[in-house]
C-alpha cells in the first residue's frame, strides 16, 4: 500500500458537523413504521430488538447495527492512524472541494444520500429534500437550489427535465409540507416524487406514486423510444400491520412516467422475481423480502439485483415485464445484498454486501476481509460464476461506521476501475479487471467522528474527471485522483450519469 499522505484539515476543506444520537433516529423512521414513533436513542446492545426480523432489516438501517448472530459492540477496540479532525489519502489523491451541509440540511439528522449527474449540474439527495450544485467549474462548485421535500433517503436520478426521489418513510401525506406517520394508518404515504427540472435553479414538483412498502431506491430504465422513463421501484420488509406493505412482497414496482406527461405517472406492473420466496434467512444471510437496489444497464436490456438474501440477473427488454434469469446466494459470507454494478462489457456483475447496514464497525481485522467486502462475479454462459471479494485494507476504529457501499465505474477502456464509498472508511478506486485479482489504485479517508456517531462518504461516483462524494455529514466533496489509467477516461465524457443506471462507453 502507498504511505498515507496525511494532512490537517483546515479551511473550507475541513468544514462539517458531527452527528449525534439522531441520525440513528432517521434512518429509523423507516425500520419504525410499525409504531409511527421515533425511536430514543437505542441501548448499548445494538443488536436488542423483539422483533424476529431485525437482521432482515440490515439495509441501510443505522440503527441496526448487527452481525449475523454476533452484537457488534462485544467487537474488539481497534484503533486507525487518523485523528479527529485529519485527513489522509493515497499520493495520487487530494480532496480540492468542499461544500458543507447548510440551512434545513445543516442537522445532524438531515442525512445527505444518493447523488445523480446531468450536464454542469450535480443533484445530491438528503433526507430533508436535494441540493442541486453547478459543476461547472469542479474545483469550485457552487450551490444552485435547495428544495425542502423530506422524506428518507430521498435517493435521487435525474433524465431530461425530470428528477425522481425515492421516499421509504411512511409520511402523513404525498406533499413536501409532511410528517412521519405511522404506516400501519391506511392514508400514510410512501413511494416516488417527481419533479420538474428544466430550471435547476427552481425545481417544481410534478408527480407522487404510492409504492407498496415505499421506495428505498429506484432505477431508471428508459423506454427505447424515450417517450417514457420506467422507474423499478425497490423495497422490502413487510409487516402484517402495514396495509400497503403486506407480506410476503416478493416483487418489486415498475412505475411508469410518460417524459411529456409526467403528471400522469403510475405503476403499471407489479412482477415477482421471487415465486420461491427467495432466501428463507436463518443461514447467515437476510431473509429475502424485496430487493434493496437494482441496477440496470438499459442498452444491453439487462439489470442485476441486490435482494437482501439473494443477487439475481433480470432481462429487461420488456421493460414493464422484467424475468429474472439468475440467482444466487452467499451463505457463508454476505449478510445483505446492498447493491450491483456492472462492467462496462456485462460480462461482470460487482456486488456489495452492506453487512451491520451501514451503522457498524465492520473494516478491522475481527470482522475480517471478506464479510462487508464486495463480491465479483463473472457471468458465465448466462449464470454467475464467484471470482473473489474485494474490501479495503485499512484498519477503521471500532467507532466508526464502515462497510461496502454506493460506487460506480470510472469509464477506462479496456479496464474494470471503480470508485466505491466506505462510509468512515472512506473512498476507495480499485481495478478488477483480473476477477480473481482486485487491486486498490488510490483512496481518501477522514478521521472518526466522535465515538457512537454516524457518517462518512454516502456514495462516491466518476463523473468527468472528477470524484464527488456526498458526505453524510461533511458535505459535496470533489476529489481528484492523477494516475495515468484513471486519466484516460477522460476520452469517455458523460452528458448524464445516473449510477443505478448505467451507460455504456466506447470512446
Amino acid at each position: 500500500m502507498p504511505r498515507r499522505a496525511r494532512v490537517a484539515a483546515a479551511g473550507a476543506i475541513a468544514l462539517g458537523l458531527t452527528l449525534s444520537a439522531a441520525p440513528v433516529l432517521a434512518h429509523g423512521t423507516h425500520d419504525n413504521r410499525s409504531t409511527g414513533t421515533q425511536e430514543k436513542a437505542g441501548p448499548k446492545d445494538p443488536c436488542t430488538d423483539a422483533r424476529e426480523d431485525r437482521l432482515d432489516k440490515a439495509g441501510d438501517n443505522f440503527a441496526k447495527a448487527c452481525l449475523p448472530g454476533q452484537d457488534l459492540a462485544q467487537t474488539e477496540s481497534f484503533e486507525s492512524d487518523l485523528a479527529e479532525g485529519e485527513i489522509a489519502s493515497s499520493p495520487n489523491t487530494r480532496l480540492v472541494a468542499n461544500l458543507p451541509k447548510q440551512d434545513r440540511f445543516a442537522s445532524t439528522s438531515a442525512l445527505n444520500s444518493d447523488l445523480a449527474f446531468q450536464g454542469t449540474y450535480a443533484y445530491a439527495g438528503n433526507y430533508e429534500g436535494f441540493m442541486v450544485y453547478d459543476i461547472s467549474t469542479p474545483e469550485a462548485p457552487k450551490v444552485v437550489s435547495q428544495v425542502v421535500c423530506p422524506g428518507s433517503q430521498n435517493d435521487i436520478s435525474v433524465s431530461g427535465n425530470l428528477l425522481v426521489l425515492s421516499v421509504d418513510s411512511s409520511r402523513s401525506n404525498n406533499t413536501c409540507d409532511n410528517v412521519a406517520q405511522s404506516a400501519t394508518i391506511k392514508e400514510s404515504w410512501e413511494g416516488i416524487r417527481v419533479f420538474d427540472i428544466s430550471d435547476p435553479a427552481n425545481p417544481q414538483y410534478v408527480a407522487a406514486v404510492e409504492t407498496d412498502c415505499g421506495s428505498h431506491t429506484h432505477t431508471l430504465a428508459p423506454s427505447k423510444d424515450g417517450a417514457n422513463l420506467y422507474a423499478y421501484v425497490s423495497s422490502y420488509s413487510p409487516n402484517a400491520a402495514f396495509p400497503d406493505c403486506q407480506p410476503p412482497h416478493d416483487s418489486i414496482s415498475v412505475v411508469k412516467i410518460p417524459v411529456d406527461a409526467p403528471q400522469t405517472a403510475a405503476v403499471v406492473s407489479e412482477p415477482v422475481l421471487f415465486a420461491d420466496g427467495g432466501n428463507p434467512g436463518g443461514n447467515g444471510s437476510s431473509t429475502t423480502s424485496g430487493c434493496h437496489d437494482i441496477t440496470a444497464y438499459p442498452s444491453k436490456d439487462i439489470a442485476a439485483g441486490a435482494c437482501m438474501g439473494d443477487g439475481i440477473l433480470l432481462d429487461i427488454a420488456d421493460r414493464e415485464n422484467p424475468v429474472v434469469t439468475e440467482q444466487v446466494r452467499d451463505t457463508t459470507n454476505f449478510a445483505f445484498w446492498h447493491s450491483a454494478t456492472f462492467n462496462n462489457d456485462g460480462t461482470k456483475v460487482l456486488f456489495t454486501d452492506e453487512l451491520g447496514g451501514g451503522g457498524a464497525a465492520t473494516c478491522n481485522p475481527e470482522v475480517g476481509p471478506t464479510r462487508g467486502a464486495d463480491g465479483i462475479y463473472d457471468i458465465e454462459d448466462g449464470q454467475l460464476a464467484f471470482k473473489s471479494y474485494y474490501k479495503i485494507s485499512r484498519t477503521q476504529q471500532s467507532t466508526e461506521n464502515c462497510v461496502a457501499h454506493n460506487g460506480s465505474l470510472i469509464p477506462v477502456n479496456g479496464k474494470d476501475i471503480m470508485v466505491q464509498a466506505w462510509y468512515q472508511g472512506g473512498i476507495s478506486v480499485f481495478d478488477f479487471t483480473n476477477s480473481t485479482k482486485p487491486r486498490e489504485i488510490a483512496w481518501f479517508d477522514r478521521g472518526p467522528l466522535p465515538a457512537g456517531q454516524i457518517g462518512g462518504s454516502w456514495s462516491a461516483y466518476y463523473y468527468n474527471g472528477y470524484i464527488y462524494s456526498n458526505d453524510i455529514q461533511k458535505g459535496f466533496d470533489v476529489i481528484k485522483v492523477d494516475d495515468k489509467v484513471i486519466n484516460r477516461a477522460s476520452k469517455n465524457p458523460m452528458d448524464v450519469f445516473n449510477p443505478q443506471s448505467q451507460p455504456s462507453y466506447n470512446g
